[in-house]
């Protein structure tokens, strides 16, 4: 049996998220600064006749539906479709992040497919046409495919990368709950910010995990405040992360329900991890570093 090829789906964390309008469509429109965590889900393909996906990790019983609405398996789909492949492939996604849980995890396996996929199938793809595939599948894609801090904005189609971040802990912190973000938009007061996107030169002179937290003060997530009367576990989750020694800034990546603490180090954000397990052990905890 040949070598599976494998990618990363890595965990997305929206460090700020601004609602700033709506398409006539219904298309919400947002400004974000993302980035990635190190805690990921994981995509391995090898040759096959047909098209198979199979589901194993800890989160695999989360998904549910048939496997033809899985959006690594219409990732595929789509790909055959947009390159006439004719080719199959057996994908295998190792579930390791909680489902609908505002960390991008479907969006993520759906670019990782899309990597893995393109490479088992030999495409060179146009980056382009390859955002315009992931953003029909979900506003996160095309970030997920660019796979670096960013900013991003639109319904998520602009995307534009950021050079680095600074060194960064992060803790990812989910109180087990499932947030569809239809639900959450749907229950947001229907108020927009200004529009305020920040340049990417003044990121880039951020030297630090203590500059960078105090930069995303001066931001918000807008979906907050709906997330928490949805899901008010959110609140006490939001309280534990930033109670643990050396938090910067705690808050709620995305439609949520999980939150994110930043430290200076990993190392501060591995002992956050191990004090917030000791008092919530049923809660997903994931630390590590955010990846620049």
């Amino acid at each position: 049996m040949p070598p599976a090829i494998t990618a990363a789906a890595h965990a997305k964390i929206n460090l700020f998220l601004h609602v700033v309008g709506r398409r006539p469509a219904g298309y919400h429109l947002i400004e974000s600064l993302v980035a990635f965590a190190d805690a990921h889900d994981v995509v391995s393909v090898r040759p096959a006749d047909g098209l198979r996906l199979s589901v194993d990790g800890p989160f695999a019983d989360e998904l549910d539906g048939p496997v033809e609405h899985n959006l690594v398996h219409r990732a595929a789909t789509g790909l055959q479709a947009a390159y006439a492949i004719s080719d199959g492939a057996d994908i295998r996604l190792t579930k390791n992040l909680p489902v609908a849980s505002g960390i991008g995890g479907g969006s993520a396996d759906a670019a990782a497919a899309l990597l893995a996929l393109c490479r088992l199938w030999n495409i060179d793809p146009d980056q382009r046409r390859l955002a315009d595939l992931g953003l029909a599948l979900g506003a996160d894609v095309p970030v997920c495919l660019a796979g670096t801090p960013a900013l991003v904005s639109g319904i998520g189609e602009t995307v534009v990368p950021l050079s680095a971040l600074p060194p960064c802990g992060i803790l990812l912190v989910n109180p087990r709950v499932a947030l569809s973000t239809a639900a959450v938009f749907r229950t947001r007061i229907d108020r927009f910010s200004v529009p305020r996107l920040p340049g990417g030169n003044l990121i880039g002179e951020i030297a630090s995990a203590a500059e960078l937290a105090r930069f995303l003060s001066l931001y918000d997530n807008d979906l907050a405040e709906a997330a928490i009367r949805l899901a008010p576990d959110i609140a006490p989750t939001l309280d534990a992360i930033a109670a643990t020694p050396g938090c910067l800034l705690a808050r709620l990546s995305g439609s949520g329900a999980t939150c994110f603490g930043l430290y200076e180090s990993a190392g501060l954000a591995e002992a956050a991890a191990t004090r917030v397990a000791a008092e919530h052990p049923a809660w997903w905890i994931a630390p590590g570093r955010l990846r620049g």
